[in-house]
Formats: structure tokens, C-alpha cells, sequence
């Protein structure tokens, strides 16, 4: 079968494959057939070694698709059924999901350490990004990976729903609860802070700015509901000319670096909440100092995939979009096939694309 594979940690293209074949395959299991795919952030910054993910590795883990069969044992889908796939499933046992916590069981995690590909012929190990790797026209990840969707739901909006659309609303929905006439400023505006800026319109958000370098990231984010769009060095005299310098309620950080995250805090009003959404690298340092952290007393809440039970977050987006309370449809705005995956790289770095849907 065909799969884009990165085969070292750093390089910045993708070679598709047409000798890749799904292993694992058994007790607990399900084989996907992949029919859409988003391009995450996330996947480039695996790439780049920002996030780790062993190498050789093929990337995607915002997907959906048909069950192709299932493995002994599995209840929760069958042949046939429209699943998406989730890329940090909750064990139900661990200490986080007894807690209620479920987005924190590590379980998800512990399958990027185990390959779930092969070369024809060779032996070598070939992982899947975050124990998925939706870049590929089949994946075999663990069952509770395979979450059903309704019929009347397409796959690109579903595979967009598995990360991006989950993360950005959960933030703004669950992590930061925005209050009803508050002020918001959001600042990256790929496919994860569109989704920040829907979660905060619909939370009742007063004021909603945008922040990206990228102009046509702006105009967009007006579209998904931001009352205001800026460029990262305009966001001093909009915060002075909306708050009066004081600060923005919330402000969400989805970029993943400590410069903008430093940005975000100071651009917090006291005793406001930063929402940490990117995610960045291990030995990148943010600094605060006692004295502030102690005297704005400033909330700083990380949100990771939302931030709460992702099978309900899915859910709910999916009766968001029912009721036409969320654009989804309107986020995907480019489309190529398996074998454009490199041109769909150059989309997402050079900022034009939201999100693009890989057809598979």
C-alpha cells in the first residue's frame, strides 16, 4: 500500500511509498482504511524533532475512514463502520482517567513507541506519529483509537474533528470556560486557533482579536468570528486602544514557543487567564519571575487535546456543526491527493493553508 514516510528526523519532505505495509494487526486491534487526513502542525514539528517520534515514522494522526476488520475481542466497532481516529485514546484505569482526567492518560502515548509499519521485504521498524500515521492508505492502531461517527458525517470533517477542531474549541470551552462579554485574544490563527476563536464566539465572547503574521490567516479568523485581526506587532496598541493597556481576559497561545507564549502573558490582563494551546519543544524556556507570577496573579492553564473527555468534545462538535454553530466545512481550504503531500507541507509553512484535507 501507499504511505508517506519521513525517513529521518529533520528532513523536510516526505517520500510516498507504494511498498509500506500495516502490521500489529491482532487481539484489541482494528485496521483502517484511511479515506481523509488533515495536515496538523503537530506533524511538521515531529518532523523537525520538536515533538518526539521515533524515526522512520509516517506521519498524520488527524484521520478517518472504514473499518477494514477488527481483532478478537474488539466491541466497540466492526467491519464496515465510519470511524475517526483518536490519536490519545484513555485506558479507563490509569490514575488521570479514574480522575476524570482522561486527557491526560499517558496509554496513547506509549503506541508511538511501537511500529506499526514495515517496508515489503525488510524487517525495519516503521512507526506512526502519536501511534497512528494516517498518511497511509491503511493504519492498525488499538480499538478504542477507532471512534464511530454518524453516517450524515463526512470524513474530512471528521478527521478534522479528531485533533484540530477538539483541541481549539475544548480550549475555549473546557480549559479556559470564556465568559460571556469577556475579551479574547487568540494569538496564532492556523487550524487550532480558528477553532480557539469559534469556541470563544460561542461562549459568548464580546471581543475577539486575531493574532497572526500571516494576512490571509487574518481575514479568515473575521470569518470564524473574530470582531478584530492584527498582525503580532500591532497587538500592543490594540490591547491599549480595547482594554486600555490593562489586558485581555483570555488570551490563548497557539503557536508552541516560548517568545509567544512570554507575548501572550504580558498581553493578559491581572488576574486573567493565559491558555497555553501549541505545543512546543522540550528545552525551549519560558520566563517569568516570582514577583509577577505572585503579584498579576495571572492564570496560566495548559490545555492539551481540549482539555477534557475527548469522546464527549467529540460529540459536541459534531452537534455544533448539525445545528451550524461551527464552521468546519469553511476551515478546510485546500485539498490534495497522498501524492501531493509535500505541496501540502509547503501550504502549512508558508501559512496560506487553514487546514489541508489529504485525500486517500
Amino acid at each position: 500500500m501507499r504511505a508517506a514516510v519521513l525517513h529521518e528526523t529533520g528532513q523536510d519532505k516526505l517520500d510516498v511509498l507504494d511498498d509500506i505495509e500495516a502490521v500489529g494487526f491482532g487481539p484489541g486491534k482494528a485496521r483502517i482504511r484511511v479515506r481523509a487526513t488533515g495536515l496538523c502542525h503537530s506533524d511538521v514539528s515531529a518532523m523537525n524533532g520538536v515533538l518526539p517520534q521515533p524515526a522512520p515514522f509516517v506521519p498524520g494522526h488527524e484521520g478517518a475512514g472504514e473499518i477494514i476488520e477488527v481483532g478478537e475481542g474488539v466491541t466497540n466497532v466492526k467491519a464496515g463502520d465510519r470511524v475517526l481516529v483518536c490519536w490519545l485514546p484513555a485506558c479507563g484505569q490509569c490514575p488521570a482517567c479514574r480522575r476524570g482526567q482522561t486527557q491526560l492518560c499517558l496509554a496513547g502515548f506509549m503506541n508511538a513507541g511501537i511500529p506499526n509499519f514495515k517496508r515489503a521485504g525488510d524487517s525495519s521498524d516503521v512507526f506512526g506519529f502519536a501511534g497512528t500515521g494516517t498518511f497511509a492508505e491503511e493504519v492498525v492502531v488499538d480499538a478504542a483509537c477507532a471512534v464511530p461517527i454518524p453516517d450524515d458525517v463526512p470524513f474530512d470533517i471528521a478527521a478534522l474533528i479528531g485533533c484540530g477542531v477538539t483541541t481549539g474549541l475544548g480550549a475555549a470551552i473546557n480549559t479556559a470556560d470564556v465568559a460571556a462579554g469577556s475579551s479574547v485574544a487568540v494569538i496564532g490563527c492556523g487550524g487550532v486557533g480558528v477553532s480557539a476563536i469559534q469556541g470563544a464566539r460561542l461562549k459568548g465572547a464580546a471581543e475577539i482579536v486575531a493574532v497572526d503574521p500571516v494576512a490571509s490567516r487574518r481575514e479568515a479568523a473575521l470569518r470564524f468570528g473574530a470582531t478584530q485581526a492584527v498582525g503580532p506587532d500591532e497587538l500592543p496598541d490594540i490591547n491599549q486602544r480595547l482594554t486600555a493597556g490593562e489586558g485581555f481576559d483570555y488570551v490563548f497561545e497557539v503557536v508552541g514557543k516560548s517568545a509567544t507564549a512570554r507575548k501572550a502573558y504580558e498581553a493578559t490582563r491581572r488576574g486573567g487567564t493565559l491558555c497555553v494551546v501549541g505545543a512546543g519543544a522540550m528545552d525551549d524556556q519560558v520566563q517569568f519571575n516570582m514577583f509577577e507570577l505572585f503579584f498579576d496573579e495571572k492564570r496560566i492553564l495548559p490545555s492539551l487535546y481540549g482539555g477534557g473527555d475527548v469522546l464527549q468534545s467529540y460529540e459536541r462538535a459534531i452537534a455544533l456543526w448539525r445545528a451550524g454553530r461551527v464552521d468546519l466545512e469553511g476551515m478546510i481550504t485546500h485539498r490534495v491527493q497522498l501524492a501531493e503531500i509535500n505541496e501540502a507541507l509547503e501550504q502549512m509553512r508558508s501559512g496560506v493553508a487553514l487546514r489541508t484535507c489529504i485525500e486517500i
